[in-house]
């Protein structure tokens, strides 16, 4: 057994402490691992992303992890299809009047899309991220389900939801049964230089959170003036575009109100912002399309499961029916606050990811 040809493993390198510990348990386990780190960023985010994701220093700490584990290290350029596929969906859902989560659209299009299309030029078989997620086949051995981290508090799941049955069956997420300090002793023990690195909690190409300036900074959104109105559609002020707000947001409106108003509503046709009191962001039912299933192809029949609005939201009890077009209708049992257009609903029964879909008008 011991001249046994070992499998071979494709592992998505960020330069954070989460892919070095998994490029580290995947030697372990006795793989044969290749690191690859694809190259997303366009030249003007580099200028302001240098320690991030997308930066030229997480390529530095990648490259140095496997030099460490004395594994191949290749880094691969996507950056016109990240432009495409991630920053250029960013800035239409804006103009939209939708709220994007570009990280989805990145895990679905890019870093398991194009991981597969390396692993294959590579001769692997498996591709491997640093997620806090499971990947588990069905009790029938019919279907690969998804399902959330051991980590609760770290739990990716949410983020992959799209993911589809060729990718899961090809993808490793040796984090799934592990704990974020788990993760950090891992790379401690094999003295990798991440051990201790800081994790980014914002968008890559967006390290300041602020939205708006990089959209007018790309020059992928220009001010165009509108008005802000009340629920009855009485005027209270002007707007630079509604890329610049979301759903519930309260400061930065550039209006005087008596009592405090939120952004309830982003009309893209009229170029409207409405505002209304903290009662009108809450809502108890909305539609979800271009839905994605893992424990079957089509959801054929009502069903009761815990929805997540967004990525931090602690999930709400939902009855889910399906509708025509691959949509589907959530019915919250009780009413939830900023349901916003845009956003990932992803639907769960315990720990298994049943599916999810995108929060529509």
């Amino acid at each position: 057994m011991s001249g046994q040809k070992k499998t071979r493993v494709v592992c998505g390198m960020s330069g954070g402490v989460d892919s070095s510990a998994t490029a580290a348990l995947l030697i372990e386990q006795g793989y044969d691992v290749i690191g690859i780190t694809l190259k997303l960023w366009p030249q003007d985010c580099v200028n302001r992303a240098e320690d991030k994701c997308c930066g030229p220093q997480a390529v530095t700490d990648a490259r140095s992890v496997c030099h460490k584990l004395e594994v191949p290290y290749y880094l691969v350029d996507e950056s016109a299809d990240f432009q495409k596929h991630v920053i250029q969906y960013f800035a239409d859902e804006y103009k939209a009047g939708r709220t994007p989560n570009p990280c989805v659209m990145c895990n679905q299009n890019l870093k398991f899309g194009r991981l597969i299309d390396r692993a294959d030029q590579l001769g692997a078989e498996f591709i491997a991220t640093g997620h806090f997620a499971r990947v588990e086949k069905s009790a029938d051995g019919s279907r690969w389900l998804l399902k959330r981290g051991k980590d609760s508090r770290k739990d990716q799941s949410y983020f992959l939801f799209s993911l589809r049955q060729n990718q899961l069956a090809r993808t490793l997420f040796p984090l799934g049964e592990k704990t974020k300090s788990d993760t950090r002793e891992v790379a401690r023990q094999c003295q990798l230089k991440t051990a201790d690195k800081e994790e980014s909690m914002e968008i890559c190409f967006v390290p300041d959170n602020n939205y708006g300036g990089f959209l007018q900074q790309a020059n992928l959104v220009r001010k165009h003036r509108g008005e802000i109105v009340d629920v009855h559609g009485r005027v209270l002020g002007h707007h630079d575009g509604i890329e610049f707000y979301t759903i519930g947001q309260r400061k930065g409106l550039g209006i005087t109100t008596p009592k405090p108003v939120y952004v309830v509503e982003l009309d893209a046709a009229s170029n409207r912002v409405m505002v209304g009191d903290e009662a009108a962001l809450d809502r108890d039912e909305f539609v979800a399309d271009r839905c994605n299933w893992h424990p079957f192809d089509f959801l054929t029949a009502p069903i009761e499961v815990t929805a997540k609005i967004r990525y931090n939201h602690p999930g709400a009890s939902a009855t889910v029916t399906p509708l025509d077009g691959n949509r589907v209708k959530v019915k919250l049992h009780s009413p939830a606050r900023a349901i916003t257009p845009g956003q990932a609903a992803v639907f769960y029964q315990d720990d298994l990811v049943v599916g999810g879909g995108w929060i529509a008008r």
